[in-house]
């Protein structure tokens, strides 16, 4: 999408004495004054929600004739949040994705940046190395693979997938497409934009299917539960480290939607790094925003500060600038942001509503990246020393094992997946774990057929590994079945993307959450014109 130059808009305009007589504002610095005639969003965070929404905040804007200064603050050195790519051995030539790694075909927002932003992208199955004698997938249970696809989509692996769970594919299949279906309306008129998450959510019949657990509602649907158990949910704990009987039903469904499965090459980040680029916005990397403060005029006052910076105690010693309008686009309960008009008791505005987000729990996920110059260890996994292990190791939970609700719920196998992703330019092979805890230099040393080493320590060196990195992230929320869903807009002119991760967490609709609220923006800023 190509966008216009924008034209001034007609009779807005702010008072440059109120906007720098300091009002509301703690101590006596003076925030930098809102130019006349020009409308300021500020947006917290680089990530797909907020930059979708700068992206989309200058093509509204663009379209109804308004002029706009985006500024977006993003605490990291980087943009892309939790989509965020790694270089293996400090080698730029080998970035690798460290957190989210994939979109699919119906990802429209995605999928249209990356073309309108001539981004190369290539499909996860031609980017995982395979012997012509290995597998792509397979699902182990801790103790045996469960089910082993060939990753070919050939006849066989149908005929595998029907021989085993007769007709439960099919209408895991037809379910999954019903109930996509009804979230790709939420793209459209009418129900597009949405002032409430909850409302349209309702509207098109979801909250049925997000107010019960994945199991119940594939139990509800006349799912096989062997298929559920072995295979839905070997794609739940991969996707969001949980079990059917934890996750909703909508999350679950989209777990099964991986038609067209791709990424950027050189890494997702590169989609939100154009999105940001084409807004035209005043990127602040390495920026903290500390405190938002509304003023009696309906603006923000928001203060800022070098992430790296030593401890600042009072506000009025930080950098202040006024917004028309605020976007918080990540989860306000990592943000160590504080708002005070909405917090205080007393406040001198009026302004409805005035609420701020539950804290709600995220999953802590342990990334390890690691090379080697060994392919896994078959007989770790009770394979043959001769046969060659899937690309892609999914897991599941052994049908003793019955963690119900709980979060830690990994069972036998220990561990979410591990996924070989290609070899590198060395010739080594290049893993991606995912796990509830850290994997240890024991694990390590065994997947990739080396004996237990008690001399030898983490300190000193493990021979399996040529190199590695780990992260661990708060990687999206536990997915527990609800009916409601966060407020977008805390108060007026304050809004916030991230409530939608409690719907669905994926890059998409996080960037569709910033899309949604850049429209109700723009149509806040018309009406007001209109009625001026």
């Amino acid at each position: 999408m190509r966008l216009n130059n924008f034209a001034f808009a007609g009779l807005w305009s702010a008072s440059l004495a109120q906007a720098s007589d300091g009002r509301n504002l703690r101590g006596g610095q003076e925030p930098l004054s809102i130019q006349t005639g020009t409308k300021r969003a500020a947006i917290v965070g680089a990530g797909a929600g907020g930059s979708s929404a700068a992206y989309h905040l200058r093509h509204y804007a663009t379209e109804a004739g308004i002029n706009l200064n985006i500024t977006v603050y993003e605490r990291n050195p980087y943009i892309g949040g939790r989509s965020t790519t790694v270089n293996v051995y400090d080698d730029p030539n080998e970035p690798v994705e460290l957190g989210a790694s994939i979109f699919v075909k119906i990802n429209k927002i995605l999928v249209d940046a990356a073309e309108s932003f001539n981004l190369s992208t290539s499909s996860i199955r031609n980017a995982r190395p395979r012997s012509q004698d290995s597998d792509a997938l397979g699902v182990w249970n801790g103790a045996d693979f469960v089910f082993i696809q060939s990753g070919s989509s050939s006849w066989w692996d149908i005929a595998k997938l029907l021989w085993k769970y007769g007709l439960a594919p099919i209408r895991t299949n037809n379910l999954m497409k019903r109930t996509v279906g009804k979230f790709l309306q939420m793209y459209e008129a009418p129900h597009f934009p949405w002032p409430s998450l909850s409302q349209v959510a309702f509207d098109l019949g979801l909250t049925a299917v997000t107010a019960a657990t994945g199991e119940q509602y594939l139990k509800e649907n006349n799912i096989d539960s062997r298929f559920a158990e072995e295979i839905v949910q070997a794609s739940t704990r991969v996707n969001y480290a949980q079990n059917l009987p934890l996750i909703h039903g909508l999350e679950t469904m989209v777990c099964m939607a991986t038609d067209g499965a791709m990424s950027v090459e050189g890494g997702n980040w590169r989609i939100f790094s154009g999105m940001i680029d084409a807004a035209s916005a005043d990127l602040r990397l390495n920026t903290s925003v500390v405190a938002i403060e509304k003023q009696q005029d309906g603006t923000y006052a928001v203060h800022s500060k070098p992430t790296m910076a030593e401890e600042i105690s009072r506000t009025d010693d930080m950098p202040v600038e006024l917004f028309d309008s605020v976007v918080l686009a990540g989860p306000l309960q990592f943000s160590n942001i504080k708002i005070s008009d909405i917090e205080s008791a007393g406040t001198e505005s009026t302004s409805p509503p005035r609420h701020l987000p539950d804290a709600i729990p995220y999953v802590q996920l342990h990334v390890t990246l690691f090379t080697s110059k060994h392919p896994l260890y078959p007989p770790v996994f009770n394979q043959p020393l001769d046969k060659p292990l899937p690309s892609t190791i999914l897991t599941t939970l052994q049908p003793y094992e019955h963690p119900g609700t709980n979060p830690d719920g990994v069972g036998a196998a220990g561990f979410f997946s591990i996924s070989t992703l290609r070899k590198t330019a060395k010739g080594e092979y290049l893993y991606k774990v995912f796990s509830p805890r850290p994997v240890d230099d024991s694990f390590l040393r065994r997947i990739t057929g080396y004996p237990p080493d008690e001399s030898t320590s983490e300190e000193v060196g493990n021979p399996a590994v040529t190199w590695i990195y780990r992260k661990v992230w708060h990687s999206y929320p536990y997915e527990y079945p609800r009916v409601t869903f966060e407020e977008l807009k805390l108060d007026k002119n304050l809004w916030y993307t991230s409530g939608i991760e409690s719907f669905i967490s994926t890059m998409e609709t996080s960037a569709l959450m910033g899309k949604n609220v850049a429209r109700l923006v723009v149509n806040e800023w018309v009406k007001k014109e209109s009625q001026a």
